[in-house]
């Protein structure tokens, strides 16, 4: 697949075949170790806040609120940071350690106000590092196979979502809330160091001339990589919250099995989600690689959109719901893979960190807005009406995707 083409052109040759270099392992590990660090504060966060420190539950929206807009907006900011080859490195360090320690410090806290100003911190340097991390996997191997390191670091991501909650109830077990919040700093760390062994093996020194840092935005709304930006961004408004999910779960099992018992099950099916996530990355990848990311992306498209009917399914039903989540789960397994290797191929090497941070803020906020708006479906009307409109919206950017597509196989067979 050349530089600047969603649709491969020739066969994979052998030596393209060699993607999981120590480069792509290594940053495959930092965001298996991130992730399972950052998923037990997270995990912890209700029980601490709410439970421990006596905040109302509006409390504990609003900071979470807050944290994922700032973490937005650091995700817009850390893309010109990770455009500099030699800046990015240091970005994707200083992310790791940082938002290790911040997190695992709010396991310390004695007052609300300290939980918010450190989840915030840790979020903001969670988001600052995102751009940089997927600009240096870029780095890793050659256009051609982007797909599977891409895919590889996303199963390893969602490997690690899969592992956060079960260590911290066996930490919670163990040790307790908060010093099970205290002790997520060692994989967070451990994060920082797979990160720099991945980055002692990139194939190749790259620098260039420093300049000023700036937010760049509308050179990269030209061109192919702007269609498949401004398409990504129909399915982000839809992409909404796990968490509601998991409240849709829980809400419609209570009646039948008891609270305590539905949320087991909800957590339950939120790990049989992230298992299929973590199933379907490197699949994607590999499909990526040979017949293009857009394909592959409108299909997860498209399993959102029958998940999302199925979570519209008013009466109870724990297979339905099982079966919703799974499909959930292969549908951003596929598109997170798909919308990361279409913008490493696609973007100016010179500007990838800044196409990387305006994707990550477009997932980011559209997440926001999704979720928002869902939560007032649901309130005003009903879960049913939320998830329909989900759904609706899912069908929109399936057609715009869809259409994306196929002028791309038209024009690659033209040339």
């Amino acid at each position: 697949m050349a530089k600047g083409d969603l649709i491969p052109k020739t066969p994979i040759s052998q030596d393209e075949s060699k993607w999981l270099t120590s480069g792509v392992r290594g940053i495959g590990l930092a965001s298996f170790l991130a992730d399972m660090g950052h998923e037990v504060p997270t995990a912890l966060f209700a029980s601490l806040v709410v439970g421990v420190l006596g905040a109302s539950v509006a409390v504990l929206g609003l900071v979470e609120g807050f944290a994922d807009g700032l973490a937005g907006l650091a995700r817009l900011l850390g893309g010109p940071l990770a455009d500099d080859p030699a800046t990015r490195r240091k970005t994707a360090i200083g992310g790791y350690v940082s938002t290790a320690v911040l997190a695992s410090l709010i396991g310390a806290t004695g007052a609300v106000w300290q939980v918010a100003v450190l989840r915030m911190a840790a979020w903001a340097s969670r988001g600052l590092r995102v751009p940089a991390r997927n600009a240096l996997l870029a780095d890793m191997v050659p256009s051609e196979v982007y797909g599977r390191a891409y895919g590889f670091e996303r199963m390893m991501d969602n490997l690690g979502a899969v592992a956060g909650p079960l260590l911290a109830l066996g930490l919670v077990a163990l040790v307790g809330v908060r010093m099970a919040i205290l002790l997520s700093v060692i994989p967070g760390l451990g994060a920082a160091l797979a990160m720099l062994y991945a980055i002692r093996h990139l194939p190749h020194a790259t620098s260039r001339e420093r300049t000023p840092l700036r937010i760049i935005v509308r050179p990269l709304l030209k061109g192919r990589l702007g269609q498949v930006l401004v398409g990504v961004s129909f399915f982000e408004v839809a992409n909404v919250a796990t968490t509601l999910l998991i409240l849709r779960a829980i809400q419609q099992l209570t009646p039948s099995l008891g609270l305590q018992t539905a949320t087991e099950v909800g957590i339950g099916l939120y790990t049989g989600y992230n298992a299929a996530a973590t199933l379907a990355s490197l699949p994607a990848g590999w499909l990526s690689d040979r017949f293009g990311p857009m394909g592959i992306l409108v299909a997860g498209v498209f399993f959102f959109l029958v998940a999302y009917l199925g979570f519209a399914v008013s009466v109870p039903n724990i297979a339905i719901l099982a079966a919703s989540f799974i499909v959930a789960g292969l549908a951003i397994g596929c598109i997170e893979t798909c919308e990361h290797a279409a913008v490493a191929t696609l973007a100016p090497p010179d500007l990838r960190g800044s196409a990387f941070g305006l994707l990550a803020t477009v997932q980011s906020f559209g997440n926001i807005v999704a979720s928002a708006i869902t939560g007032v479906l649901w309130t005003t009307f009903s879960p049913t009406v939320a998830f329909v409109y989900l759904a609706i919206w899912s069908l929109v950017a399936v057609l715009v995707l869809g259409r994306l597509a196929r002028r791309q196989m038209v024009s690659a067979k033209q040339s």
